[in-house]
């Protein structure tokens, strides 16, 4: 009884000199080392939490964070929204009547991106869709503090099409089907004649 007694003081006394230790080595900060420093786990002493905003961790280089698109740059090919394995891309397409102009890398615009959301809240940071994209236009920044009250917040919306403006172009691309199949009706029926 006496030892078991003497043992849980001992232990308890053990226990609280670590923390005594620990909270007199914490009257300075660590200092904020890069990941690729050869020092990075040398710094035993010191608070272990980062003080943030204040203090930021160094973002590594292959980080996987908010996702951009560069609208200019999209050929509405619809490959990242197919390969996400959570759907949290939604793109809507509507078909030139003409070509409409050139990405950065020189690929043809055919098609018009009327919506193009992206919702951070589903997404699982994977990468997938900024390897599938052919013109690079969605990429991975290094932005990784997006706090918001409303999970619709999180809902990003990067195609710069007003409604009116999507409208309009349905309205042509559908005039331009009609004159193409009335033409291939008159042709059709010209060829009957003969």
């Amino acid at each position: 009884m006496i030892k078991t007694a003497y043992n849980g003081l001992k232990t308890a006394w053990k226990g609280l000199a670590l923390t005594i230790k620990h909270f007199f080595d914490a009257r300075e900060s660590k200092k904020v080392v890069n990941v690729k420093e050869a020092n990075y786990f040398d710094q035993q002493n010191g608070i272990a939490t980062v003080q943030y905003p204040h203090q930021e961790l160094p973002i590594p280089e292959v980080g996987r964070y908010q996702l951009d698109v560069v609208i200019d740059d999209c050929i509405v090919c619809d490959l990242c929204a197919k390969i996400c394995p959570v759907d949290c891309i939604e793109i809507e397409s509507i078909k030139g009547t003409e070509v409409i102009g050139k990405t950065s890398d020189g690929s043809v615009k055919r098609l018009y991106a009327p919506k193009f959301d992206i919702d951070m809240a589903k997404c699982m940071f994977c990468g997938l869709c900024t390897t599938v994209c052919p013109t690079e236009c969605i990429t991975m920044t290094n932005e990784y503090d997006r706090s918001f009250t409303l999970v619709t917040d999180l809902t990003y919306h990067f195609a710069d099409m007003t409604e009116e403006e999507a409208e309009l172009r349905r309205e042509e691309l559908e005039t331009q089907l009609t004159e193409r199949k009335a033409a291939k009706e008159a042709a059709m029926k010209k060829t009957e004649e003969k």
